[in-house]
């Protein structure tokens, strides 16, 4: 089973959602982040899931994390860098509602994790897991990522897809996405833009901008 954490408790009606994923689109792409300081937040992304917050879409993070397996860096490392992100979020008004994340890999290193599994993007797993738990409606949500593996794993779940410029995006743009079958439903320049283009696809505008801290709204 994958790893997940989970901040909300399911309601009467499935929902609308958002599906992140986590390196190159909440934060700088930094191949395997096998120590806390290389978990770098991007310019903006607070701010577009603190806008996500205010329309009441749940946020879920849904993240490949294969150096487990490969031993590249422990399961007490992952934990960290998830509440170093809660954290800073946080800070800056901003939560997500739930985290899952596949350790495996078919050619694991790490025994436990050697698991030719169903949650391992682009299969749908961790977006399945998420809509039985928070009670989610799949055909009515959105993946936002950088990867083209992303936007199968969404389009496979029934899920609008979006990939955005950064990470890697630019390049699976210009040198992946042609050859691909899949084709995202947008194209951003970074998660901001995504989120603008969801408020639309929703027919519910922006909120204006707030930023509350504890008690505190400014």
């Amino acid at each position: 089973m994958p790893r997940h954490s989970q901040q909300v408790s399911p309601c009467c009606s499935p929902k609308s959602a958002v599906f992140l994923d986590r390196d190159g689109t909440i934060n700088e792409q930094m191949g395997y982040i096998n120590h806390i300081s290389r978990f770098v937040l991007l310019p903006g992304v607070a701010q577009a899931i603190r806008k996500l917050n205010a329309m009441q879409l749940p946020v879920v993070v849904v993240t490949n994390q294969s150096g487990l397996a490969r031993g590249y860096f422990p399961e007490s490392l992952l934990d960290a860098v998830h509440e170093q992100m809660r954290q800073q979020l946080l800070a800056e008004g901003a939560h997500v509602d739930g985290i899952y994340s596949c350790p495996h890999h078919p050619e694991a290193k790490v025994v436990q994790y050697r698991n030719a599994c169903n949650c391992r993007k682009p299969k749908t797993g961790l977006l399945e897991q998420a809509a039985r738990e928070l009670n989610l409606d799949l055909s009515r949500s959105f993946m936002v990522g950088d990867r083209w593996s992303d936007l199968r794993c969404g389009a496979a779940a029934g899920a609008a897809t979006v990939l955005v410029r950064t990470g890697y995006g630019r390049g699976e743009e210009l040198y992946i996405g042609p050859q691909e079958a899949v084709q995202p439903d947008f194209v951003a320049d970074d998660l901001l833009a995504a989120v603008a283009w969801i408020s639309g696809k929703l027919c519910m505008p922006l909120p204006a901008e707030s930023r509350c801290i504890g008690s505190e709204c400014r």
